[in-house]
C-alpha cells in the first residue's frame, strides 16, 4: 500500500522553503490541493511537488 504523506502548512512552508503565509495564500486561493479536517488544513507532498513542477519556467534561447 502506497502511503501519502500529508504535511502541515508549516512543514509544507519548510519544505517549500518559503513562509507560512505563502502556504495559507496558495490554500485560499485553492492553487494547491489540500484537506480540510476540521479546522486543520493537511496538504499532501505530492501537491507540493505537482505545483512546483507546475511552476518552472523555461529559458529563452
Amino acid at each position: 500500500m502506497i502511503q501519502i504523506s500529508n504535511l502541515s502548512v508549516a512543514e509544507a512552508a519548510q519544505l517549500m522553503n518559503v513562509k507560512e503565509r505563502f502556504v495559507r495564500r496558495l490554500v485560499a486561493e485553492r492553487r494547491i490541493s489540500f484537506l480540510k479536517l476540521g479546522k486543520h488544513v493537511r496538504i499532501p507532498e505530492e501537491s507540493i511537488r505537482d505545483f512546483e513542477n507546475s511552476s518552472w519556467v523555461e529559458k529563452l534561447n
